[in-house]
């Protein structure tokens, strides 16, 4: 068994605070070895704010991302830009407010200290994880396609801690996938000896058909022996931040835990959704009048662009927001899908739709409770009504209210096509399960990083 059995955002968010007391003392390192002494005029507000400048750099650059941080190429490219965005926005607020500036030259020690330092801590986090008592040895029952994706997920997500050791299958004659990269290594009565000798923390189930076919004297003995055993859908779950439709039963649905809605949380809800859509309209309204100027300016036509939704329970509502198309852009076409490089739209319609400004007039649908800022994005109707028809479970999305922005959407890249719909489907289903006011947070800060990376509306 493993020493520690840490979740991935436990993991996460160990080297998130790590790192930002990593730059705190190199602030500190820094004015020391400048200056020769820490009595120095507010020093300690000066490292808390640096700190927190160069900490939303590096998550914002998405160094916190284990698909996307690889290598120490990777690294090393990506914490010089975050760094360099750092520099940039320290400079804007000491020109703002004078009495924080550090010095040239203790800025510039301090942000050697800070590349040294977090390569380093990145290195030796890398080790220790790779180490007996944090990589977890999973075992996987199954030699299925479902088996080699979970396999293949672990792979992918390095920063999970897990290693596959191999699959168990009735038939180990059978070699799934790669035979090298994923053996089947045993079958069911194997699977006490293999837990023994590979150190398995974790198992998991995978079987297309469980009914009379689960090894459950084996799995019983491996639990009483303290190795946790996992349902194969809810692992991947976990792992992915998505629920996987196609092995999805209506009886899952009932029984899984998560998906309750409790009127108080729904309250406090509304409260963050009318504060944050006021707050951000009356921030916003040099910004709207100046887009809206803008939009007048180039093309014929009105400056905001009304169209029909579906929105929580299937109640259709009419969706603001900034025209970034042709007027009549479906006049001959009809329905369809805007794409990423649409000929419909404007030049000005292309960066609001790139950097999401055409998205800030649902504030108006926030306020009247059509919307909230978190939630599944409302579809049209005849959108809704083909793929309803061809998506299992697609209509339980409207089962709360639609967002302004989501958790697939700053999960899941552009797409408008049937599987892209089917894959934000299985993003929307995790949200509604696990949606909470920490994870509406999550996304909205997400959602800026989305933006000011330019990636677009989804």
């Amino acid at each position: 068994m493993k020493f520690f059995r840490f979740s991935f955002q436990f993991k996460k968010a160990l080297m998130f605070f790590s790192e930002g007391v990593l730059i705190y003392l190199s602030v500190l390192a820094g004015v020391y070895l400048r200056l020769g002494d820490l009595e120095y005029d507010l020093l300690i507000p000066k490292a808390v704010v640096t700190m927190g400048v160069c900490l939303a750099s590096l998550y914002y650059a998405d160094l916190y991302d284990p698909k996307i941080i690889k290598n120490i190429r990777e690294l090393l490219i990506r914490l010089l830009q975050a760094l360099g965005v750092a520099s940039i926005l320290l400079a804007f607020i000491y020109y703002l407010y004078p009495p924080l500036l550090i010095g040239r030259g203790a800025s510039l020690i301090s942000a050697c200290l800070v590349l040294i330092l977090i390569v380093s801590w990145r290195l030796l986090y890398r080790l220790f994880l790779r180490s007996s008592g944090m990589t977890e040895n999973i075992l996987i029952i199954g030699a299925n396609p479902f088996a080699i994706t979970l396999a293949e997920e672990i792979v992918e997500n390095r920063g999970l801690g897990y290693k596959v050791v191999g699959l168990i299958d009735k038939n180990p004659g059978r070699q799934a996938g790669n035979p090298v990269k994923f053996p089947v290594i045993g079958d069911y009565n194997d699977i006490p000896s293999v837990v023994q000798n590979h150190q398995i923390s974790q198992i998991i189930v995978s079987m297309d058909e469980r009914r009379g076919r689960l090894p459950m004297e084996a799995l019983l003995q491996c639990k009483m022996r303290g190795v946790q055993i996992n349902e194969g859908v809810e692992f991947y779950e976990r792992t992915t931040g998505k629920i996987l439709i196609d092995k999805l039963r209506p009886s899952w649905l009932i029984f899984s835990s998560g998906f309750e809605h409790s009127r108080l949380a729904q309250l406090f809800k509304r409260l963050i959704d009318l504060f944050i859509s006021a707050f951000s309209l009356v921030i916003l309204f040099p910004l709207i009048m100046m887009i809206a100027v803008l939009i007048k300016l180039e093309s014929r036509g009105p400056i905001f662009f009304k169209q029909e939704r579906v929105g929580e329970n299937g109640r259709v509502f009419v969706l603001y927001k900034f025209r970034s198309m042709q007027d009549d852009a479906e006049k001959e076409t009809g329905p369809v899908w805007a794409e990423d490089m649409d000929d419909r739209m404007t030049r000005i319609g292309s960066f609001v739709r790139k950097t999401r400004i055409d998205e800030i007039p649902q504030l108006f649908n926030v306020l009247k409770g059509d919307m909230s800022i978190v939630g599944p994005r409302p579809e049209r109707p005849f959108f809704v009504e083909q793929l309803a028809k061809k998506i299992p479970f697609y209509v339980k999305r409207h089962s709360v209210k639609p967002g302004v922005t989501g958790w697939a959407q700053v999960r899941y890249s552009y797409g408008a096509s049937l599987e892209d719909a089917k894959e934000k489907l299985q993003y929307d289903l995790f949200y509604i399960k696990h949606m909470s006011f920490w994870l509406d947070m999550g996304v909205i800060a997400d959602t800026f990083k989305v933006v000011l990376m330019g990636k677009g509306a989804r």
